[in-house]
């Protein structure tokens, strides 16, 4: 369960904004007794209408006996992170050394009922529109039960329908700090330059002026 504090919770769609540009994270599936969640890396397609995401898994993936022993599981999406250093959260007035380190980060948890497609049709249209999301400028794939030239390779693959039942969304930029500890988190994301720094300070940036 994801910590989630007030000021770090969307008010609006943003975390489905953010998931429709941010479609690859891990699938965690209950494992056997005795054993640890197994988690398995996976582009997907996010559809909000249908409130679901579906992917594909190689039928040979270690997953499948979990999910259907146990078809509740957590699609989770972390990005647009990075390390803030203590002196950038210190307060106007305070000594640099009294600020504390903190990691910045946006993150989506989609609790999901996993549905397993193994019809060719069914799984033909769903990887169609998997890969129409990834692929949309005409250069999607039509895949077809036993068509060339995808219909061949259908019966490597398992189709997952992840109907969403919960989400827990988190966009963890400074939401609390003062307006001053903000730009100064900003400017320092902006001049260090480091990978994802820059999507950092455009969430940083969003949350606008403190009140008073």
């Amino acid at each position: 369960m994801m910590l989630i504090h007030p000021w770090d919770a969307p008010h609006d769609d943003t975390w489905q904004r953010w998931l429709a540009t941010h479609d690859f994270g891990q699938l965690a599936v209950n494992g056997p007794p005795g054993e640890p969640p197994y988690v398995q890396p996976l582009h997907f397609a996010y559809d909000p209408e249908r409130a679901e995401a579906v992917t594909h898994l190689a039928r040979p993936n270690p997953l499948w006996p979990a999910i259907e022993a146990a078809p509740e599981v957590l699609l989770s999406v972390v990005d647009d992170y990075a390390f803030v250093p203590g002196p950038w959260q210190a307060e106007p007035g305070t000594p640099p050394e009294h600020g504390v380190p903190t990691s910045l980060y946006a993150a989506v948890q989609l609790r999901c009922h996993a549905h397993v497609v193994d019809d060719p049709a069914e799984k033909a249209a769903l990887l169609n529109r998997q890969v129409g999301h990834f692929q949309p400028e005409g250069g999607s794939m039509s895949a077809a039960a036993g068509e060339a030239p995808y219909g061949r390779l259908l019966p490597g693959i398992r189709g997952l329908r992840l109907k969403v039942t919960e989400v827990r969304a988190k966009f963890k930029y400074a939401g609390k700090r003062s307006q001053a500890v903000r730009d100064r988190i900003a400017g320092g994301l902006a001049d260090r330059g480091h990978a994802r720094d820059a999507e950092a300070r455009t969430h940083v940036l969003r949350l606008g002026p403190t009140a008073d």
